[in-house]
C-alpha cells in the first residue's frame, strides 16, 4: 500500500539547500557529521523519524507532496522551490526599529545574528545594525530558498477515519 492522503506516516529525512550543505535532518549521526547537533544545542535522543498527517498541513507543501504515492521503505530524493517550502522572501517583513526602542522591546543591546521574538509572535533575526537603526528580518530562515530532500518513508498508518 502507498501512502495516501490522512494516512499518518514517518518519514526519515535529510534536508541539503542546492549547493549540498545541510540543513536540517532526522538523522543523529548526520546532524553529528555536519556539526548541527552542536549548533542547534541537540544531542541524539532529539532525533527520529517526523511524524505527520498526510495532508494536514502540518509540513512544507513540497514535503507533503512527496510522500503520496510512497511505500514503507522507499526512498526518494525532491527538489522543493520556495513557494512549495517557506515562501519567497518578502520585503516588507524585513523592519527598522531605532536601537532604542529595539533595546526597549528586546531588552538587549542588538548585534547582527541575535534572534528575537516579538510580541506578536512574529520570531526574526538582526540582519544589520547601523548607527542609529536595527534591522530585523522576520522571514523565516528558509524562505527564498529552494530545499533538496533524500526522504524515506519508514511508518504507513492508514486513514480509519472512513
Amino acid at each position: 500500500m502507498t501512502v495516501e492522503r490522512g494516512d499518518r506516516v514517518a518519514v526519515e529525512y535529510v534536508g541539503r539547500f542546492e549547493d549540498g550543505t545541510v540543513f536540517g535532518t532526522s538523522k543523529h549521526a548526520v546532524a553529528a557529521e555536519h556539526g548541527l547537533d552542536e549548533a542547534q544545542d541537540r544531542d541524539a535522543d532529539d532525533y527520529g523519524p517526523l511524524a505527520f498527517r498526510v495532508g494536514d498541513g502540518d509540513v512544507i507543501d513540497g514535503l507533503d507532496e512527496a510522500v503520496r504515492g510512497m511505500a514503507v521503505g522507499e526512498e526518494r530524493t525532491v527538489r522543493v522551490p520556495p513557494e512549495a517550502a517557506y515562501g519567497e522572501v518578502q520585503s516588507d517583513r524585513i523592519r527598522e526599529y531605532d536601537r532604542e526602542t529595539f533595546e526597549g522591546m528586546v531588552g538587549e543591546e542588538p548585534e547582527v545574528g541575535l534572534h528575537v521574538h516579538a510580541r506578536n509572535g512574529l520570531h526574526g533575526d538582526v540582519v544589520a545594525v547601523r548607527e542609529g537603526a536595527v534591522e530585523v528580518d522576520f522571514n523565516h530562515e528558509l524562505a527564498g530558498r529552494t530545499l533538496v530532500f533524500e526522504i524515506e518513508v519508514v511508518d504507513r498508518r492508514p486513514d480509519r477515519s472512513e
